[in-house]
């Protein structure tokens, strides 16, 4: 006895390829046809002996969510038999069961975890998967993995259900071009992706297990790694394995962390990132998530076990938060971005991309607009951001953290094609007085520079740190001085250009700690140099002759012939004059003297 099935489409496609004809015989697993999705094509295999009643598609064709493909009339396999009496071989039967199990983890076989996914205007684990690398050349470890639940639920729903244990691991090629070889050393990268459709992207035992076979693959091969975390924390349900009940054996976050400086790390959260998934995201070198983000140490069901009440977890570390106290590096605008981005900034760290001679030029040409950015007037601010887009190599600027810590901007550029890391003053932002937020995100860059020798290029223009009781509430002293700790340490090349302000311990510390720090301590002729402002200095130290002078007019007209004097004393070239800078430059020339210094 037979009865018939509509095989659908689980999203927009292309039919690639048809493998059968109607009224062929295929048996369970057997490829049907080829649907290409998101730059890779997947298989559509029958889901149990049968006979094709009807094509309903042909190759080439568009096809829209849940359209009809194909009319299969199912039938027993001893039928099959009866009408196919071709005999399938060991080899064969081995194949179409491994085909079979292998069509269980993905997309195709999960329709209703996948629609749900749409549903949400999210993607499958797989797109994602896709989308960041050459699918040709992934590598897929632990793909037959499920939960450890196989005492309370039946296997066979287990396989599909648990598909890979909610974790997609491997080894892929990110970012080669597709006339390269995209599984060089250079490319090679380790994937990391939660699925939050199997069980909520809870961390269970055999998931752990192939999170720490990655990661120990990824510390052995020098390989980055990219990392989807999505879901929550510990899985209470798996009741397979017998460990102790505490569950604080598993090694994955310790393993995580100690990758630190030894290979690059980026995390991207999208959806609910709470307990481990945000601890693994939280430690990641950079941290991007999208619009749709709700991240937190603990979610819903901890917080109300541990007797705080019942919080909705969309009040639990939402995005406009998270990226204003940087826990965020960057906000995407949904998965798709949030992967251009992850390649983008891996890209800096896998090193040199190509720059026709064309652009060069063209880039080149732009160099004496670099001598309009600053205003006339010294009191004016202006935007840093500009002088960043003119130096740098054409749409090459990725920003870090720019809600958090806003008075020192922190990223990376490319000079002819090479990474280059970049701190650079914001005076729009207190003035670009160095802040205790913008202190520590301006160490930690330094940290991450130096670990994966990338230069260093400082921007400064700031009248030192930001001063004051409230400050101090902050924790300045311990906090600003990691920016000194960082600077001592740094071992890579470090370019500093003063476009205006270089005051006091905040201008020390960035420029690495003093101006001899530099490889090369440069400033535009309109620098200004001193032990702190030039305004503050005068009446600190002109306090009892500004005090003497009998009325305001007077006052303010020696006031400001006294720090008309000391802008002259402090002025680049006066500084230059006695060796305390190494070099005052035009700043359309700011551009090439960086390439000579960093890489000729």
């Amino acid at each position: 006895m037979s009865h018939s099935h509509t095989i659908t489409a689980s999203s927009i496609a292309i039919v690639s390829d048809i493998q059968v004809h109607q009224g062929q015989t295929v048996i369970q697993g057997q490829p049907l046809l080829m649907l290409h999705i998101m730059g890779t094509d997947l298989p559509i295999v029958a889901p149990q002996a049968g006979v094709i009643r009807r094509l309903l598609v042909s190759t080439d064709d568009e096809v829209e969510t849940e359209q009809a493909l194909i009319e299969i009339d199912h039938i027993s396999h001893s039928d099959v038999a009866l009408t196919d009496p071709k005999s399938l071989s060991n080899v064969e039967s081995a194949l179409y069961a491994f085909r079979t199990r292998q069509q269980l983890t993905l997309d195709e076989a999960r329709t209703k975890a996948l629609s749900k996914r749409q549903g949400q205007g999210y993607r499958s684990a797989r797109q994602n998967l896709a989308d960041l690398c050459d699918v040709n050349s992934f590598m897929e470890y632990g793909q037959f993995a499920v939960a450890a639940q196989r005492q309370r639920r039946d296997y066979q729903e287990l396989k599909s259900a648990t598909a890979a244990d909610g974790i997609i691991t491997g080894v892929g090629g990110v970012n080669g071009a597709p006339d390269s070889d995209v599984t060089s050393t250079r490319y090679k990268t380790a994937i990391v992706i939660n699925d939050y459709s199997v069980l909520a992207g809870t961390q269970g035992f055999f998931h752990h297990q192939k999170l720490d076979r990655i990661l120990a693959v990824a510390e052995q091969q020098k390989l980055p790694v990219i990392m989807y975390a999505e879901g929550g924390g510990g899985r209470p349900g798996d009741t397979d394995i017998t460990v102790v009940n505490s569950g604080l054996q598993c090694a994955s976050f310790s393993s995580w962390a100690r990758l630190s400086a030894v290979v690059p790390r980026i995390a991207v959260a999208n959806g609910y990132c709470f307990a481990g998934n945000a601890a693994l995201f939280g430690a990641a070198d950079i941290r991007i998530a999208t619009k749709q983000s709700w991240i937190g140490m603990a979610g819903p069901a901890m917080i109300e076990g541990g007797g705080l009440g019942k919080v909705d977890a969309k009040d639990i570390g939402p995005i406009a938060i998270q990226a204003k106290n940087g826990v965020v590096d960057i906000v995407a605008d949904d998965e798709c971005h949030a992967t251009e981005l992850a390649k983008r900034c891996l890209g800096y760290f896998q090193g040199d991309c190509e720059y026709s001679a064309k652009e060069q030029a063209e880039k080149q040409a732009m160099q004496p607009l670099l001598r309009d950015v600053l205003p006339d007037d010294r009191r004016f601010v202006y935007d840093m951001r500009q002088a960043i887009e003119l130096l740098a190599d054409s749409d090459s600027f990725t920003e870090l953290q720019r809600q958090f810590g806003g008075a020192i901007i922190s990223g990376f550029i490319r000079l002819q094609g090479k990474p280059v890391g970049v701190l650079a003053s914001d005076c729009k932002v207190l003035g670009g007085a160095i802040d205790v937020d913008a202190g520590e995100k301006a160490a930690e860059f330094m940290q991450l520079c130096n670990g994966f020798n990338i230069p260093l290029l400082s921007l400064c223009d700031t009248p030192g740190f930001m001063v004051g009781p409230e400050h101090e509430q902050r924790g300045a002293v311990r906090r600003l001085s990691k920016l000194f700790t960082g600077g001592a340490k740094l071992s890579v090349p470090l370019v500093a250009v003063t476009l205006r302000k270089c005051y006091g311990l905040g201008a020390q510390a960035l420029l690495g700690g003093s101006t001899m720090k530099p490889h090369y301590m440069l400033s535009w002729p309109t620098g200004e140099f001193g032990g702190m402002g030039l305004e503050g200095a005068v009446k600190l130290g002109f306090s009892k002759e500004l005090a003497a002078q009998e009325n305001s007019a007077a006052r303010q007209d020696l006031y400001e012939k006294l720090v008309a004097k000391q802008y002259a004393n402090g002025q680049a070239s006066e500084v230059a004059s006695v060796l305390e800078i190494d070099a005052v430059i035009d700043p359309a020339d700011t551009r090439q003297i960086l390439i000579q210094t960093l890489f000729q």
